[in-house]
Order: C-alpha cells, then sequence, then structure tokens
C-alpha cells in the first residue's frame, strides 16, 4: 500500500476533569450533559483516556465505569437513584475519630507547655509555651469516607468495577503526596493496585477540610495541589486530543455586579469561607492557564479543548450544595453556559473536531427551548416506546390466545 493511501490512526481522544469540591461535581456533569447532546461521534462511555482530579476524579470514573451522561444527571443531581441512594452529606461527615485523637491529646500537651515554662522562664512566655496546644487542632474536620463506601458498592454492580486493571480504557485520578508534595497517578503502574473508590476519596480530600487518606502507609490529599487539570497525564498516555472541564474559576466581582449577579461588596462581606475559596481558587486558576500555555510548548502537535464558567457569574459561587434546588440550578445553568459557548465559539470549533471525526450539532444548540429535563426526557421516550411496543405486543398475544381457546371450546360443544 503506497504511502499516499495508507490509513491514518485512529486518533486518541482524552478527557480531563478538574476540581472544584461538590459543587464542581455538579458543575462538571452538567457541562459534560451539554457536550454529549451536541457532540456527534464524541463517546463519553467509549474515550481512550480519562483523566479526574478532586471532583472531577468523581466524574471520570464514573464515565469511565459506562455511567452516561444522563445517568449522572438523574442520580447525582435529580436524586432518582437507579440503586444506591447518594446524598451529598457524605462528603461532609465530621472526623470523629481524628477531632477525639486530638481531644485526648491536649493534656499531654498542656503538661509539656507547662514543663518547658517551668524550666525555661525567660526562654518564653507562657502563652508562648501553649502555643503547642495547636498541634491539638485536627488535620482535617471532615472524614469522606462515606465517599469511599457509597462508590465502592456502586463500583462492585453488574457491569462496573473498581479496579483499574479492568476497566477497557485507562482511568487515572491524581492525588499528592502530603509528605513528598508530589502528584500520584492513580491508575498507573505501580498505583493500579488502589481501589478507584479509595483513589477517589484521597484525591477529593482537600487538605484542612478532610482528614489525609492513608494508602499503603502514604498520606495523600487534593491533587489540585499541584495542578488544576492534570491534561498532561492524558497528553503523555497518547491523547491526541482533550476535552478539559475546568469548574474552578476566580470570580470577577466587578463583571459579576455590571452582570447583576452581585452586589457591590457582596464578596467582601459574606465571610471567611467565601474569601479563602476565592483565595484558592485563584491560586488553581492561575496554574492551570500557566499550564495550559505549557502545554502549547510541550505538546506542540496536540490540542486541548477547554470549557469552564465565565467569571461574572456569582450564582455559581455562592450556591449551597445541601440545596436540592441549588444543585439542579447549577447543573441546569453548566448545561446552558456549555450549550452557549459551544455555540458561540463554533466556527472556531467545527474544523478542529471534524480533524477526529466528531460532528458539532448546531441544530441542538440552537433551541433555545432545550433544557437538561427534556433532554433526559429525549433520550428516555425511545424506551418508553419500545416499552409500551412490548406491553401491546404482549396483549395482542393474550387476546390471540384467548380466541384460540375460545374457538376450540366452541368446537368441543
Amino acid at each position: 500500500m503506497s504511502a499516499s493511501t495508507e490509513l491514518k490512526p485512529k486518533p486518541r481522544i482524552g478527557l480531563a476533569l478538574g476540581g472544584g469540591g461538590p459543587l464542581g461535581g455538579i458543575y462538571e456533569i452538567g457541562a459534560l450533559r451539554a457536550l454529549d447532546e451536541a457532540l456527534d461521534g464524541l463517546d463519553f462511555n467509549n474515550l481512550d483516556v480519562y483523566v479526574g482530579v478532586n471532583a472531577g476524579s468523581f466524574a471520570a470514573a464514573n464515565l469511565a465505569n459506562q455511567m452516561t451522561t444522563a445517568q449522572l444527571c438523574r442520580i447525582f443531581v435529580r436524586n432518582e437513584a437507579e440503586v444506591h441512594p447518594f446524598h451529598p452529606e457524605v462528603f461532609y461527615r465530621p472526623a470523629f475519630r481524628e477531632i477525639g485523637s486530638r481531644l485526648l491529646a491536649v493534656p499531654g500537651l498542656m503538661s509539656t507547655a507547662v514543663s518547658r515554662f517551668i524550666n525555661n522562664p525567660y526562654d518564653q512566655s507562657f502563652l508562648e509555651a501553649l502555643t503547642i496546644l495547636a498541634q491539638a487542632a485536627p488535620a482535617g474536620l471532615f472524614d469522606n469516607e462515606g465517599l469511599h463506601d457509597y462508590l465502592k458498592r456502586a463500583f462492585t454492580m453488574l457491569g462496573r468495577t473498581n479496579d483499574f486493571r479492568e476497566l477497557k480504557r485507562s482511568l487515572y485520578v491524581v492525588a499528592a503526596d502530603v509528605e513528598s508534595t508530589e502528584a500520584v497517578c492513580f491508575g498507573a503502574p505501580g498505583f493500579d493496585h488502589v481501589p478507584i473508590s479509595k483513589a477517589i476519596q484521597a484525591s477529593t480530600a482537600s487538605p484542612g477540610l478532610y482528614v489525609p487518606v492513608e494508602i499503603d502507609g502514604r498520606y495523600y490529599v487534593d491533587g489540585t495541589l499541584r495542578k488544576g487539570l492534570h491534561a498532561s497525564v492524558a497528553f503523555e498516555d497518547g491523547a491526541d486530543v482533550v476535552f478539559a472541564v475546568n469548574p474552578q474559576v476566580p470570580i470577577d466581582a466587578s463583571a459579576a455586579v455590571r452582570a447583576g449577579t452581585m452586589k457591590p461588596g457582596e464578596l467582601t462581606r459574606s465571610g471567611m469561607p467565601n474569601l479563602l475559596s476565592q483565595t484558592f481558587r485563584t491560586m488553581v486558576y492561575s496554574r492551570m492557564q500557566s499550564g495550559i500555555a505549557q502545554y502549547a510548548r510541550d505538546y506542540p502537535d496536540k490540542e486541548i479543548l477547554l470549557f469552564e464558567p465565565t467569571r461574572d457569574d456569582a450564582k455559581l459561587f455562592f450556591s449551597n450544595v445541601f440545596s436540592f434546588q441549588s444543585r439542579r440550578m447549577v447543573c441546569e445553568h453548566a448545561y446552558q453556559m456549555t450549550r452557549r459557548d459551544l455555540l458561540n465559539r463554533a466556527d472556531e470549533l467545527e474544523p478542529k473536531l471534524a480533524r477526529y471525526g466528531i460532528k458539532l450539532r448546531r441544530d441542538r444548540l440552537e433551541d433555545e427551548q432545550r433544557t437538561i429535563s427534556t433532554s433526559l426526557y429525549g433520550e428516555m421516550l425511545p424506551l418508553y416506546v419500545a416499552k409500551g411496543r412490548k406491553k401491546q405486543a404482549e396483549k395482542g398475544k393474550i387476546a390471540a390466545s384467548l380466541e384460540n381457546v375460545t374457538h376450540l371450546f366452541s368446537r368441543a360443544q
């Protein structure tokens, strides 16, 4: 076969999902649903490589485990659980064991502080000696063991697996080693023996909020400490193009005020949690932008297609994950925001997508009446029709059987 007629290898497609906590995960589900509907020729359950960090590891692992974007919406957003009901409270169970052990250490620490002061009264004041009590602060307020338990049950259902090595496609869950500060890719050789559910537990353990997760004698926390997306992991696995969703962007307060989604000064007045969230988002976002610029230099023949929220939308920033209505709003908002982004970038995206055999469905994006609810109903409609036909067929068989019985009975008479 001549060089001109040789078939080109099928492009490898990857998915990289960033962090953002429980609400970030809800945002990603909405964005993925929009992408799934709008991109013909792209099967989110049959990509070549999946990479997830923090909440992104949760969504990526479910997709790699053959859960569709529609199922993710119904189970984790609409509470239409198929088998195991999911409750966001699993993310926020107090770390009673950690807190208890720290409290038990207080008497010993107090004794050490008093002893140090008595033995060296001129070296430090009594208040300075008491600073040792800081060691009584827990390593995390919450324990996400409940998330591990939930996923362990979910991934042992028929057709799914909790073992990286049994997946048909590559899945990498990124966490950070507390002591070495290095990023670790669970699912890679040497780390693929770790259960997927345990890897996700480690990747979602945000420092200070969650207790570090022990795996094989090492302690791990949220992988966004190193990078926001880790798309390079997909490139290193051979992906030619990576679809990336980053739900974690800092709010631009001035732009949000102009857009009417926030009042002047609201961010500053909203308290420490939101200020810390803004600071953390800024650091992660800055590193992510630097990382994407680096990808262009390190992988000039590869491509990353990034989707993320606009920075003028405070609705997402101030949402409450515990509110059922809020979860539905965030998911719908992400869905519509991603649809608008796709339509606005259609002229730019279409030739890029065509190189990978993917077609952009403008007709669906231009449908202003389309919502997640209508899209889910649309997906289920063929099933309902099929069920209806099956019932009609069964009724027909029953009627025919009764007719035969009646005919035989009449003949016997």
